[in-house]
């Protein structure tokens, strides 16, 4: 499977730059997203490939790079949503959002909702990168979203990361029958950046000796250059959640379809699309 049109966020560094290089040397066109204008250029001259620059915790990026990727590309065959990350103390975003959930849900809710109808046509395959801090750190409250009552940097990301498992499955009960496959995933604890701006107690584990545990970004990455080449419905099964190229056990809220229907609502609303009817 290759010669198709793959996005992937947060691909400036990390398993999202591992699997960009992949799919790039598989013959894809890649088009390369990520926050920081100098990374992200980087990786895409040193495959020769497109690549756009948006910051998550600005939700007008992410609607300049959904503008930008269906004014450029008349099909998108794979999207990635790989950007996130684990933050430090409670943080509003610019639009008025808790830092850790607009990053790493909202924003990219956003972003696939405004690409839907080019999914659809492209009969897409839509790839959420979570984490298995969904099972060990969250404790999900659908009326405190933002964390306003109850805040610690390992908790928003772990309800964050299993927001992403609750999107995956709405996203697959609505719109499978219309051609969308979608499936999350946790690459593995992997040596990356991402928790260099957090005060959680995980940045121990990437800035200290214990980094020499952690797999590569090539290895974390494996999962996801799985669920991006082979044949969904056949190789594997849409609206689940993988971990190391089979299905794995999430959270038990994960699992809760109205939950799951009640997210999408409440997401739709914050990041100003219409409600679900």
């Amino acid at each position: 499977m290759s010669n198709r049109t793959i996005v992937i966020t947060g691909a400036s560094d990390g398993i999202g730059a591992a699997a960009a290089r992949a799919l790039h040397n598989l013959g894809n066109r890649v088009v390369v997203v990520g926050r920081s204008p100098e990374k992200t250029a980087a990786v895409a001259r040193g495959l020769d490939c497109d690549y756009l620059v948006a910051d998550f915790a600005r939700l007008d990026d992410v609607r300049s790079l959904a503008g930008t990727l269906l004014e450029r590309y008349p099909r998108i065959d794979v999207l990635v949503n790989n950007a996130g990350g684990i933050m430090g103390s409670r943080e509003e975003t610019v639009d008025g959002h808790e830092k850790t959930l607009q990053v790493n849900h909202l924003a990219p809710f956003l972003l696939t909702n405004l690409l839907l109808e080019r999914l659809i046509d492209s009969r897409a395959s839509v790839i959420n990168t979570s984490s298995v801090a969904n099972s060990l750190f969250a404790h999900f409250d659908i009326d405190d979203l933002e964390a306003h009552r109850r805040y610690t940097p390992n908790l928003a990301y772990g309800n964050a990361k299993l927001a992403n498992i609750l999107f995956t499955r709405e996203l697959d009960s609505r719109y499978r029958a219309d051609g969308i496959s979608t499936a999350a995933f946790h690459p593995g604890a992997v040596a990356t950046s991402f928790a260099k701006g957090s005060t959680s107690i995980m940045r121990v584990m990437y800035r200290t000796i214990l980094n020499r545990f952690l797999i590569s970004p090539d290895q974390g990455a494996r999962t996801l250059l799985w669920l991006a080449t082979t044949e969904p419905g056949h190789d594997w099964q849409q609206g689940k959640y993988y971990y190391k190229c089979k299905i794995s056990t999430a959270n038990k809220d994960a699992y809760d379809a109205a939950l799951a229907a009640r997210l999408w609502d409440e997401s739709a609303w914050m990041v100003g699309l219409a409600r679900a009817a």
